[in-house]
């Protein structure tokens, strides 16, 4: 559900649920469900998180529905030790390739990218340095996308740089390390990246690298590693963007406005 409306097909999605006969619907109490020979619709929503949106459908199209949780609802896994680092950008080449030449050749890591052309530079910059990373972004087709996907899982190219495509829904055993080379937009993408590691009961770690331009996920960021019982840098807690809610400053501009 949440993938559907990040591609922005909220109002298709309600469309079709708003276009299923009423008497699909399931009826409030028993008797009237035998009254109905018992045909309603039944309505399973998968997501890897809840934002807003997906918790807005559920509540205007679900009755009374059970709720299963894996793990803790808006929590990183307790198997994931995070660190952030705060760096000014020109000092995230160096930062990737101190971190990269102290894992094992072996080791599988994912760097994560928010550009096809960021993507595409670390990929070039750490074939530069001597390693064989595989590439992942949006604007690959299909089979390149496998072929890349299908090197990392075997080991074979044991360094993936790789836009969001990779933050969702992709299994790959055995990930040891995510490196956020540049952070994600939201506290969400950046959930849904870092739990690429420290799958199955394994441990993991994940590395994220600020700069100040990314200042607008920094309350939402210490909020979510203070949930998790991470260590959060001075250089982050202490900045005056990690102390003021965003979102409350939008809402005050707009009712002043």
């Amino acid at each position: 559900a949440d993938r559907m409306l990040d591609m922005g097909f909220e109002p298709q999605v309600k469309a079709v649920l708003d276009r299923m006969p009423s008497s699909n619907l399931k009826p409030v109490d028993e008797d009237a469900e035998l009254d109905a020979d018992k045909v309603y619709r039944v309505t399973y929503m998968f997501s890897a998180t809840m934002p807003p949106a997906v918790e807005r459908l559920a509540r205007d199209y679900m009755r009374s529905p059970a709720v299963v949780t894996v793990g803790t609802a808006g929590k990183a896994a307790d198997t994931v030790t995070q660190h952030v680092l705060m760096l000014k950008q020109h000092e995230k080449e160096a930062k990737l390739g101190e971190i990269l030449s102290g894992m094992g050749e072996d080791q599988k890591i994912i760097v994560f990218c928010n550009t096809r052309v960021s993507c595409e530079h670390v990929a070039k910059q750490l074939k530069a340095e001597g390693y064989d990373p595989a590439s992942l972004h949006g604007s690959k087709n299909q089979q390149q996308r496998d072929e890349a996907l299908q090197a990392f899982k075997s080991g074979r190219q044991p360094v993936l740089v790789s836009t969001n495509v990779a933050g969702r829904g992709i299994d790959v055993p055995d990930v040891a390390h995510v490196i956020n080379y540049d952070m994600a937009g939201s506290v969400e993408d950046h959930t849904h990246r870092i739990g690429r590691t420290g799958r199955a009961g394994k441990s993991g770690v994940a590395t994220t690298f600020l700069t100040n331009s990314d200042s607008k996920v920094f309350f939402d960021l210490v909020a979510f590693m203070r949930a998790a019982n991470q260590e959060i840098p001075s250089a982050l807690a202490n900045h005056p963007a990690a102390k003021r809610d965003p979102n409350e400053t939008d809402k005050g501009m707009r009712e002043i406005i």
